[in-house]
């Protein structure tokens, strides 16, 4: 599925418990983002959280934004059983 924010593609990689809302993610989204090769968006408390994530070839990178470590951040710093989605730039 593809989606498009603040004139940006991306396309939905996981979408966990059907937790996307569109319109929510719309509102959350800043160009702080636009650097991020993917969006780990998550909800904690009711609130909708977003961390950015890259892969090793952008030269945003930095190690505690690796995507290859996605699952490790979702367990430590996202609650147990947690609503998620991730997003990529199409």
């Amino acid at each position: 599925m593809e989606i498009s924010i603040n004139n940006v593609k991306y396309t939905v990689i996981k979408n966990n418990k059907d937790s996307l809302n569109v319109k929510e993610l719309e509102e959350k989204m800043t160009d702080y983002f636009n650097d991020f090769d993917y969006i780990l968006g998550d909800y904690a408390y009711g609130k909708l959280r977003l961390k950015g994530f890259n892969n090793k070839e952008n030269k945003n990178f930095k190690s505690y934004n690796d995507i290859n470590y996605l699952d490790e951040y979702i367990e430590k710093y996202c609650a147990y059983g947690c609503h998620y989605f991730v997003i990529s730039k199409s």
